[in-house]
């Protein structure tokens, strides 16, 4: 099963992704990522096996970009 989650707005797309992730995790994943676009155009991707809370995790050490504005999880 997958499911996909987007976002497109002012704020930051992390914490709305990691939000819709959450609502979809019911379904049963055994992993989960998310890709970021930056204001430069640059694209960071961060994916991780295991349970939501792992990405969470993972994205909270990485020093991505905070400020993406878009995204798809």
């Amino acid at each position: 099963m997958c499911g996909i989650v987007g976002y497109v707005g002012s704020q930051a797309a992390a914490p709305i992704l990691v939000t819709g992730l959450k609502l979809l995790e019911y379904r049963g994943y055994d992993s989960a990522g998310v890709a970021l676009l930056a204001a430069d155009g640059k694209l960071d991707v961060v994916r991780t096996a295991g349970r939501v809370a792992d990405l969470e995790a993972k994205l909270a050490q990485l020093d991505g970009p905070p400020g993406a504005t878009v995204g798809i999880g």
